[in-house]
């Protein structure tokens, strides 16, 4: 079983620089690898970052500005390439299906890969399974866009002092009911993680961002271009980290920033002068542990 960690493959917007690769993150979950908006060039990041394409279990795109979906074809085309065994879900607005159709078929190649699409349709439910349950939310951009989220569902964790007390071991543990469950065991909140791209504040932003252990959010401008960040349907790192404040995030990544900067301590201050939590400002190949469990 895999860390939960996010590899972040690129950092930058529209314009990538010579120190930012285009959008990119991979969620690795146990055993699923959620692939977050892969922007042109995704598949070279991966290999830089050391992590298979393999790894890939689902696609999740909030929109289809390039800078967060140009990368499908090579991902894709990797998948094939090295015949990757699993089925790989892909999750996309389902206004832009003839998008995905052309980034899916962008050249000829031996497709092999089973690729399953399930468009979003609306806020809810995307998937469940062992991981959990993947939600979307609707954002405000231009772009019909959605953020998601992924929800581990509270658990119990066994308690060996307590178990050898009451003389339980091996098959029986399996079989433990309420109360006794209960008795032998402590609550084990779910993990939650949250990533939020390409939107001005709005419902949905908070929605995402609730409770979240892990929140990967926008922050493409900085205090000073606020008008411009409303004017094109972005964030501030300031109201980024308000949403992680007010929704009571453990761990802040800051990320997507605008080429027009290029100093990253500004983005790190202006988000700690209002979330006292981690502030992480994400760099090209970062890897991001999900924070330990909360306890009850």
């Amino acid at each position: 079983m895999s860390p939960r960690e996010l590899v972040v493959l690129g950092t930058a917007s529209q314009v990538p620089t010579r120190t930012r690769h285009h959008n990119g993150y991979l969620l690795r979950w146990d055993d699923e690898g959620f692939l977050f908006d892969p922007g042109d060039g995704a598949q070279r990041q991966l290999l830089l970052a050391g992590v298979p394409a393999s790894a890939v279990t689902r696609i999740c795109l909030t929109h289809f500005h390039g800078d967060h979906c140009l990368g499908v074809p090579g991902i894709v085309q990797r998948m094939s390439l090295d015949r990757v065994p699993h089925p790989v879900h892909a999750h996309y607005p389902a206004s832009g299906a003839h998008f995905f159709d052309r980034l899916r078929h962008a050249s000829s190649f031996h497709d092999v890969l089973d690729l399953r699409e399930v468009p979003v349709t609306g806020p809810g439910t995307v998937a469940t399974g062992p991981f959990g349950v993947l939600e979307a939310r609707r954002l405000d951009h231009p772009l019909e866009t959605y953020g998601y989220r992924l929800v581990e569902p509270d658990g119990r964790r066994m308690v060996p002092e307590l178990l050898a007390a009451r003389g339980i071991h091996g098959p029986a543990i399996r079989d433990l009911r309420p109360p006794l469950l209960d008795e032998v065991s402590v609550a084990r909140p779910g993990q939650r993680f949250a990533f939020v791209m390409d939107t001005r504040l709005c419902d949905g932003v908070f929605e995402l961002a609730d409770g979240a252990d892990l929140l990967v959010i926008e922050s493409t401008y900085l205090d000073a271009d606020e008008r411009l960040a409303t004017e094109y349907g972005h964030l501030t790192a300031t109201q980024a980290a308000r949403v992680a404040a007010e929704c009571g995030v453990r761990t802040l990544v800051l990320t997507h920033f605008s080429q027009r900067y290029n100093d990253p301590t500004r983005f790190h201050e202006e988000a700690a002068a209002v979330f006292s939590g981690e502030v992480v400002v994400a760099a090209d190949l970062d890897r991001v542990p999900v924070p330990r469990r909360r306890t009850a």
